[in-house]
């Protein structure tokens, strides 16, 4: 997720780090062409897009985003940027799984102009309003339907309901130079594509991206190739909405292999960026400090995207790096990028099903990342002890408990540091050995699945033949650091 501002405690000589609702309503109407080719619209195999299958269910934190109502299987985004006009020209072809009967579908959307929708290929008269794609076609529960929506117009961003200090407006934002990027947690990735945008519904992703001559395209995902000024990438793990990305500019990339073999891609802009380079390069050694302790790097390839943002984001296989910062601290950079490496584990292989559990992959998150510092800084496990019980107790009395965050403070302290001790607790209960291999019994056995604090508890307790249900239940809900 993206990354918290990093906290400073003294260590003995070293120190740790840690890391719109505008009313505007838009139509599509039905054609005659569209409506001929629904009649000739060939059979589609939707057993080609099964692993996008989720079971999606309402956020209690945030109702008004996402849908229950709807599984979407994979999403193929064909798009065009052009940086004068300002102008995001986009086909969006999404392979839905109704989990209901429903008279219409609905997305989340932000407003563009609608060229053309259809549902099994016949049109539809879609429209959108209130940050909703509303699409008035009867679909039947598992019994899957294709939507194609063609819009374009100018992307605007959204709030980030949060007051962390590196707060930013959420979805796909222009810059000055006429590039894009995006960050999109809990939400936005609605602000440039429709889409089911919650973390319980996961998806397959298909996308190309075209721009002008000389500037680079990139998303999340595996690179699948290049034709001319058009950029394609492929997920064939499932991804939830935020985990996606786009960046576009003038970028040069640099290729590399992690742990065996597994192919890198550093993008960064010449004449901006060089200065963060040498840490993309070290990624190698960020992803085996990983593999030793959690097992295989979950995905086919890797990579970091440099952009204008003073955050971080593990958007999936390709982490979405901040560039803007006034003062480059190296160390503490590194140990951001060791935590949104981590995040490919915790959180984009195995994601919570909803906002509420956040703290199960920011937990780990950050405990891996302290870990990792312990091992450069050689602070002693009292210290880290010390420094996690200190600011658990000043968070908790802030911000609350970590299992029961507000739909205002998203992804405030309280969700990274507070099960971050938690983790040390089972820690120093199991030992090393053991809760290393909890960690990558975790991960290994659930990829790609979306996780809840109950499946965790259920999980700790059979893994470790012992119940730690109190000790983690009371990390999570105590108003007060746990004794």
């Amino acid at each position: 997720m993206q990354r918290l501002p990093l906290v400073v405690a003294a260590l003995t000589a070293a120190s740790l780090l840690t890391a719109c609702d505008d009313g505007k309503t838009s139509t599509a109407t039905p054609t005659t062409s569209a409506s001929s080719a629904a009649q000739a619209a060939p059979a589609v195999d939707y057993a080609a897009w099964s692993k996008g299958t989720s079971t999606p269910v309402a956020d209690k934190l945030y109702p008004q985003h996402g849908t229950a109502a709807l599984d979407v299987l994979h999403y193929d985004l064909q798009l065009t940027w052009q940086p004068q006009q300002k102008n995001l020209k986009g086909t969006a072809t999404l392979r839905i799984r109704p989990t209901a009967d429903a008279t219409e579908i609905k997305l989340d959307f932000k407003p563009y102009a609608l060229d053309e929708v259809t549902v099994d290929g016949a049109a539809a008269k879609a429209t959108v309003v209130k940050e909703k794609l509303v699409v008035p076609a009867a679909v039947s529960k598992d019994k899957p339907v294709t939507l194609v929506v063609g819009y374009h117009g100018k992307p605007a961003t959204t709030p980030m309901p949060s007051h962390r200090s590196d707060t930013e407006p959420l979805g796909l934002t222009i810059t000055k130079e006429g590039g894009l990027w995006t960050m999109q947690e809990p939400w936005g990735a609605y602000t440039w594509y429709p889409a089911n945008d919650q973390p319980s519904d996961k998806a397959l992703y298909d996308i190309a991206v075209t721009v002008p001559a000389g500037w680079s395209a990139i998303a999340a995902g595996t690179p699948a190739g290049q034709d001319g000024t058009t950029f394609r990438y492929r997920s064939t793990d499932p991804m939830a909405s935020y985990l996606q990305t786009l960046a576009v500019g003038k970028y040069k990339k640099v290729s590399a292999k992690g742990p065996r073999g597994i192919p890198l891609t550093y993008w960064y802009r010449p004449g901006k960026d060089e200065k963060f380079v040498p840490s993309l390069k070290k990624s190698p050694a960020y992803l085996s400090f990983l593999e030793k302790r959690f097992g295989p790097y979950p995905f086919p390839s890797g990579g970091i995207v440099l952009v204008d943002s003073a955050s971080g984001m593990e958007t999936q296989q390709m982490i979405t790096m901040g560039a803007k910062t006034t003062k480059f601290d190296k160390q503490a950079y590194e140990e951001d990028l060791l935590h949104e490496y981590a995040h490919h584990w915790f959180g984009d292989t195995v994601t919570p099903s909803t906002w509420t559990d956040l703290w199960l992959s920011e937990g780990w998150a950050t405990y891996v990342q302290y870990l990792y510092g312990q091992e450069v800084l050689k602070y002693s496990d009292k210290e880290l002890e010390d420094f996690l019980r200190q600011r658990d107790a000043e968070l908790r009395k802030k911000l609350g408990p970590p299992g029961s965050p507000k739909a205002a403070n998203f992804a405030e302290s309280n969700v990274y540091i507070c099960p971050a001790g938690m983790l040390k607790e089972l820690n120093d209960a199991l030992g090393d050995a053991k809760f290393f291999a909890l960690g990558r019994a975790w991960v290994q056995t659930q990829k790609n699945t979306q996780q809840t604090r109950a499946s965790f508890i259920t999980f700790v307790n059979k893994q470790t033949g012992r119940d730690f249900t109190n000790l983690i239940n009371t990390w999570l809900d105590s108003k007060s650091t746990p004794k």
